[in-house]
């Protein structure tokens, strides 16, 4: 049994500086070469030191550090420059914002990253979102993050790509199971089985994941299944690839810091449920023409079924009849039409493949290829008014009445090419382009085309992105790279649907007869240097992106966080520096990474912030609560400054113990924009610690166990300014001239710990 000792030991030595997840001791002297994918298409790998930027890739040992939450937090503990905002308190529903750009569950997001499982883009078609929970952990075999508009990743890769590789039965042979359980009700259990007979293997998990969440009424269900079939022979590789997802998933939001500052689990209202249904089938292929030139392609169809449930309180109710402003019932108000639920049902239906021709030679590789993907969504909502209660819950609804029913279709079809020539011995060029063709159709089934309110359209977007890029080696221990990128996003339909400035929406949203947005178009920089100095390895790298037509979502007024109307926003720039370093000594492991980041709006702006104390201030802006977003604004919900530290000791041939810590400095609210509300405008800096214990304990048993914010840390990771109509009971004010503004926040999980237990066999 795991004594839990050498970790309060740990808590009172130098762990306790800040030390972030573990990096294992080398075992051995011989060198190990890492590739990447160069491609989203497995087939043509590269070495990942000769890749023109600062690629990451997740250790092995942390993805086996299953008693965090969601991907989410493993990524804000392990990658560089990543940052996690907790919008909804939910470990699967985290927004995870690299260098800038986001990957988000949440529609309303501007999304810039694009991920990939097994070649596949798994972001939803309807809104460019991410769903965390659907990616099956336990089979991931490797994870990387591709820095920068890489045109070779398609749509959506303004900032990066995650790049996800699952596990087969000749790398994965052998039967595990592990569970564990702790604080906030969480517990898992997980199976997996792989094996080969020299040419068939089969690789089979199944996770269960359930918690009832460290806020108010916040419970969350998850089941993952994943299957893959191999065959392998000298000259071929095919992988038949099975997902399946299950989720509810409760993530009550943000809440005002008036809650927070009575009950540290407290909630705004609820219920915030989503339920997701995903199953996907994909076929990887690679054949081997002959030593150096090999064909690669993937098919793929994807089903996912999402609905969502929102209890909010009702906007319409200010100036309606129950109104005590309006002088109903003596001025006193009735309560009637406090709450609103808010109801979505997508459907989504995709698929599509990629065929790609390689040639892999010591001198120059090349690939070139194509890909196709074909998407259709079903989306509706509707509303039922009803009565919040002593627990800000939506009671006693009234009929349901539909808002938005439409179908949606998205095709897009590329041309890739990349090539990388070794023109001297220590010098290499790389030069790539893809060629995007996007459109997106969308169908009314309320009101008939041409009617002033139809959300019916048809629009097509065409974009050629070129990329350059070049590798130096200075010495065998000193290597400089540089590459400049295009990339660009197509609007997705539900963008499209809620276009029109002067018809606000709620997300999900019930979208209007809206003007045409215009794509996304990113352009961006990197040069860097890494190498080894004695022990030590290290990177650097200054970095840059200016986005042009960037797509935001538009707050229409502070009653409601969630109404407000997609734009085109002229010009927005990421840029910032990178400095890393890490190194193994016999037992103990350590790294050190900073991050400068500047993320700035580059245009002038005139938008609706209700609840900024500046609202109607500046005589550029004319109408109602609107602010003046200026060039060189901080964007909101990203630090400018992040640090982590990663240590890792095996104190014995059998116990090891890592500590991380990540420390950030604060971020602007949204609503604040202009970073002129100084009271709530601005989140403090935070520090981190959290801690790891691995106990091998022979004959395949493992005890593991994590405690995450050891000192019991309080913070906010994002924040938002609103208007809170309920008074400091959490009772709803029936009279709206008694509604304040105030600073809703994100705020961060409490001291919390888990144990758990590994046995494996065979393999």
């Amino acid at each position: 049994m795991l004594r839990l000792s050498p970790i309060s030991a740990l808590l009172g030595s130098a762990f306790a500086v800040g030390v972030v997840p573990a990096v294992q001791a080398q075992q051995t002297a011989l060198p190990t070469v890492e590739v990447i994918g160069a491609t989203p298409i497995p087939g043509f790998d590269r070495p990942k030191d000769e890749v023109a930027a600062n690629v990451q890739s997740v250790s092995k040992q942390a993805l086996k550090d299953t008693g965090s939450g969601g991907l989410p937090e493993l990524f804000g503990s392990q990658l560089q420059s990543v940052n996690v905002n907790e919008i909804q308190g939910n470990p699967y529903q985290a927004d995870v914002n690299y260098r800038g750009f986001t990957a988000s569950p949440l529609l309303g997001t501007p999304q810039g990253l694009s991920v990939y499982q097994d070649g596949v883009r798994v972001n939803e078609p309807f809104g460019d979102t991410v769903n965390w929970d659907l990616i099956p952990r336990n089979a991931i075999a490797s994870i990387d993050l591709i820095p920068g508009s890489n045109p070779l990743f398609g749509l959506n890769t303004l900032g990066g790509a995650l790049a996800i590789r699952t596990k087969d039965g000749f790398n994965f042979a052998g039967t595990g199971v592990e569970g564990y359980t702790g604080s906030f009700g969480r517990s898992a259990v997980t199976a997996e089985h792989g094996g080969n007979n020299g040419e068939l293997g089969w690789y089979f998990t199944a996770t269960r994941f359930k918690e009832d969440g460290w806020r108010d009424y916040s419970p969350s269900d998850l089941n993952q299944y994943f299957g893959k079939i191999s065959h392998r022979s000298s000259k071929h590789e095919l992988d038949l690839n099975i997902s399946h997802a299950k989720s509810n998933l409760i993530g009550n939001g943000l809440t005002p810091l008036s809650f927070y500052e009575q009950d540290r689990s407290s909630i705004f209202t609820r219920p915030d449920n989503t339920q997701n249904q995903m199953t996907m089938v994909s076929l990887n292929g690679g054949y081997w023409l002959d030593d150096i030139h090999k064909l690669s392609g993937t098919i793929y169809a994807r089903q996912n079924k999402v609905r969502t449930l929102n209890g909010d309180a009702n906007d319409d109710f200010e100036d309606s009849a129950n109104d005590g402003a309006t002088g109903a019932n003596g001025g006193l108000g009735i309560d009637e039409d406090t709450g609103v639920f808010n109801r979505t049902s997508t459907r989504q239906r995709g698929h599509g493949f990629s065929a790609q021709f390689a040639e892999i030679a010591e001198q120059r590789q090349y690939a070139f290829g194509t890909t196709y993907d074909r998407s259709r969504a079903k989306f509706r909502q509707s509303e039922q008014e009803g009565v919040l209660d002593a627990t800000r819950a939506v009671v006693d609804v009234e009929d349901e009445e539909e808002s938005v029913n439409i179908r949606g279709t998205t095709t897009t079809w590329s041309l890739f090419g990349t090539g990388t020539w070794k023109t001297t011995k220590d010098l290499s060029l790389t030069a790539a382009a893809r060629y995007n063709h996007t459109s997106v159709r969308t169908t009314d089934n309320i009101n008939p085309p041409g009617s002033p309110e139809s959300l019916a359209n048809d629009y097509t977007y065409v974009k050629v992105n070129p990329s350059l890029a070049a590798v130096f080696t200075l010495s065998p221990d000193i290597t400089f790279y540089s590459n400049a990128q295009q990339g660009n996003r197509a609007p997705s339909p539900i963008e499209l649907g809620c276009s029109n400035p002067q018809v606000a929406c709620r997300l999900p949203n019930a979208m209007q007869a809206d003007p045409r947005l215009e794509q996304v178009v990113t352009r961006s920089v990197e040069v860097g240097a890494r190498g080894k100095f004695d022990m030590i390895r290290w990177n650097a790298a200054v970095f840059g992106a200016n986005n042009y037509d960037d797509i935001l979502f538009i707050s229409a007024g502070a009653t409601n966080p969630g109404l407000g109307y997609f734009d085109n926003f002229g010009k927005t720039r990421r840029a910032g520096l990178e400095l890393g370093a890490s190194a193994d000594y016999g037992r103990f492991g350590w790294s050190a990474r900073y991050t400068y980041l500047r993320a700035t709006f580059e245009s002038g702006a005139c938008i609706v912030s209700e609840a900024n104390s500046t609202a109607e201030t500046d005589p550029r802006c004319t109408g109602d609560d609107e602010i003046r977003v200026n060039p060189g604004d901080r964007i909101p919900g990203i630090p400018e400054h992040s640090f982590k530290v990663s240590l890792n000791w095996r104190t014995t041939e059998w116990l090891t113990l890592g500590s991380d810590i990540a420390a950030y400095s604060g971020v602007y609210v949204r609503g604040n924009e202009n970073n002129e509300t100084e009271e709530g405008g601005k989140t403090a800096g935070f520090t981190v610690v959290n801690l790891v214990a691995n106990a091998d304990l022979g004959g395949g048993w493992t005890v593991f166990a994590r405690m995450n914010n050891v000192f019991d840390k309080r913070y906010f990771t994002a924040g938002q300014l609103a208007e809170n109509v309920f008074n400091a009971n959490g009772t709803f004010r029936t009279n709206s001239d008694d509604w304040t503004n105030e600073t809703f926040y994100a705020p961060g999980a409490p001291r919390a710990g888990w144990i758990g237990v590994r046995y494996r066999f065979g393999g």
